[in-house]
């Protein structure tokens, strides 16, 4: 990772809650603010600059008082006259401007040229500086699926007007880890401005794309609790600060807060979590099979990325249908019945063999009473 890194832009109430069918009420976007806050995001995105958005004003007042200025507050706006002197009225930390950079969301969805984009940009930027908002950050709309030319072109034109960063938004999530890559160098290189990117997750490729533009130089992310977003959703929150964490050693997130603030969001938008989900999963500390079993046995290293504990979880150990002898002694023996090589193998096929054995395996009193036979 490079030292460029400058943190993470949660925008779960803001892209989170584009999801279909998910609407957060006031109080649920305070407590996943206090969560977001605890566990040690940089900005969090609290919504859309719209005058339709009424209850911006009252949550950024709302979320000063309970993150006491850790992090910054930003808002996301179209670079439309009315909703940027909406978003000066809730006195945002960051400002994150959006104009489309492909042609086919200039022509189609604007019904614009790109001369139209290169005029309106200074603009938009002008009157954010003007109406007193520190940080001005520009989002590239579907930049993966830009004219590269026209991209340069517009990163250079915002850097001549004032923009303080670019996010590079992958839209529709066709990027791969090396074409994000290519493009957050390529535009470093032509603006000299710091770059964030906002990758989707159609192909399933979000968190990869969005550590591969760290890798390449980004110095932001965007991500949501659980991927929350339009169709597939977003980079996972908890998977990329999980990673920076636990592999990067980026120590200063509370990586073993993630579970409880996944679980609210959880509730908050019904959307359950998967068993087997990346991190906050309740299942990814449950073993069972005989290979994975032994080693967990000897040393949880050989079959673990972190300890459980770094992510509030605790490791569970199933014995039932597919476990092997050598995690079955070494197992007995840690609970005081050492059995030899033999008594194992026997033990193993009793186990095998068992007749309506639990999904969840013997419990440790039940694996001695069989031993002991």
């Amino acid at each position: 990772m490079t030292s460029n890194f400058r943190g993470i832009i949660d925008s779960t109430l803001r892209e989170g809650e584009q999801t279909p069918g998910v609407r957060f009420s006031q109080d649920q976007r305070y407590e996943i603010i206090r969560q977001l806050s605890l566990v040690g995001v940089e900005e969090i995105e609290l919504g859309v600059a719209s005058a339709n958005n009424s209850h911006l004003q009252e949550l950024f007042a709302g979320a000063r008082q309970i993150n006491k200025g850790q992090q910054h507050l930003g808002l996301w706006c179209r670079c439309r006259h009315e909703d940027i002197a909406f978003a000066a009225t809730c006195r945002p930390d960051v400002l994150s401007l959006s104009i489309p950079a492909s042609d086919l969301h200039i022509s189609q969805r604007l019904q614009k040229d790109r001369s139209w984009i290169l005029r309106t940009l200074p603009q938009a930027v002008a009157q954010a500086r003007d109406s007193g908002i520190p940080f001005i950050s520009l989002g590239l709309e579907d930049a993966t699926r830009a004219d590269p030319e026209f991209l340069g072109q517009l990163a250079r034109a915002a850097a001549a007007c004032g923009v303080q960063r670019l996010r590079l938004a992958d839209t529709v999530g066709i990027g791969s880890p090396a074409t994000i890559a290519h493009m957050v160098t390529m535009l470093r290189q032509q603006s000299g401005l710091p770059c964030g990117v906002h990758t989707h997750n159609d192909f399933g490729m979000a968190t990869a794309n969005a550590i591969a533009a760290l890798e390449a130089g980004a110095s932001w992310i965007d991500a949501t609790v659980l991927g929350l977003g339009e169709r597939a959703g977003n980079c996972r929150l908890e998977e990329a600060l999980a990673f920076l964490c636990l592999q990067k050693g980026m120590g200063h997130y509370q990586t073993h807060l993630l579970p409880a603030l996944c679980q609210t969001v959880s509730r908050a938008a019904s959307i359950a979590i998967a068993g087997n989900h990346p991190v906050v999963g309740e299942a990814i500390f449950t073993c069972e099979t005989g290979l994975h079993l032994h080693g967990l046995t000897i040393n949880p290293a050989t079959y673990e990325p972190y300890s459980p504990d770094k992510v509030g979880a605790s490791r569970t150990m199933r014995f039932g249908h597919k476990s092997g002898k050598r995690a079955l002694g070494n197992h007995l023996a840690r609970l005081g019945h050492p059995i030899d090589d033999s008594q194992a193998e026997t033990l193993a096929g009793q186990l095998r063999n068992l007749p309506d054995l639990p999904t969840q395996g013997l419990s440790d009193p039940e694996l001695l009473r069989l031993a002991a036979r």
